[in-house]
């Protein structure tokens, strides 16, 4: 069973990440997927605008540790959904960890439902949000970058709205996937993808290449070198000691 759902409707792609085993995990599985979906969108006429969503109670667990992508095919998937020729918009109505916010940052228009809750847990694993940083650092308020990077702490989707992480936080808090939560959610929406219907393929391409050339320029020069940062974190001690750890449901070693 893929790990992608596709859907349209009235030029609107969705792409759905549909793997609930790993609530949504970025596994080599899951991004090679992705990447083929957003190929498939960009070459399609029909399609105006892609929004990427997903079941369950979670947009995205961050890096699937028992099945982690190629570093290289999850930058190139951020790095894709940037220079797609048509608009992405996240709808996001679940949790956002690690990873996963890298993917959200990616996106040209993100909202959020009130339940959602995000959080950078990589410093707390022993790693660092490396690879992600190509698509965060551009939108993320500076002063919260750093409170966000180093604690790990969770937060919600007003505080997301506020650093800039995401367009809009949509309704008030609540369960992650309620029927109240979802109406929130499409509502907020509406309005955007009416927009994205109304504008011509041509304006939206190239008012989508004015916001994103900083990004794109970014990748080829950092990227490389942030790949190479990512690998050996994961290749380290510590971070073997953090990931056995939350593999264990235990704190690591280092906690005092």
């Amino acid at each position: 069973m893929t790990p992608i759902v596709r859907t349209g409707e009235r030029g609107i792609a969705t792409l759905t990440l549909d793997s609930p085993a790993n609530r949504n995990a970025l596994s080599a599985e899951l991004v090679g997927a992705l990447r083929e979906a957003l190929a498939a969108c960009a070459a399609d006429d029909t399609v105006r605008a892609v929004l990427l969503t997903h079941t369950g109670t979670t947009f995205c667990a961050g890096a699937d540790l028992t099945a982690p992508p190629d570093p290289e095919a999850f930058v190139a998937l951020m790095r894709e959904i940037v220079a797609l020729p048509k608009p992405v918009v996240a709808r996001v109505d679940g949790h956002v960890r690690a990873g996963g916010l890298g993917l959200l940052a990616a996106c040209d228009i993100a909202v959020a439902g009130g339940a959602s809750s995000f959080a950078l847990t990589e410093s707390r694993l022993g790693l660092a949000p490396a690879v992600i940083s190509l698509t965060l650092l551009p939108r993320l308020d500076r002063t919260a970058a750093h409170r966000y990077y180093l604690t790990g702490e969770r937060f919600d989707a007003a505080e997301a709205a506020r650093i800039s992480l995401i367009t809009e936080a949509a309704g008030s808090a609540g369960s992650a996937g309620s029927a109240e939560g979802v109406k929130d959610v499409d509502k907020a929406l509406a309005p955007i993808l009416d927009g994205l219907r109304r504008a011509s393929p041509q304006g939206l391409a190239a008012s989508k290449e004015l916001v994103t050339a900083t990004v794109l320029r970014s990748f080829d020069q950092y990227a490389e070198d942030l790949i190479a940062r990512s690998a050996a974190l994961f290749a380290s001690d510590e971070a073997r000691e953090g990931m056995t750890a939350f593999l264990e449901r235990r704190d690591p070693a280092w906690v005092r």
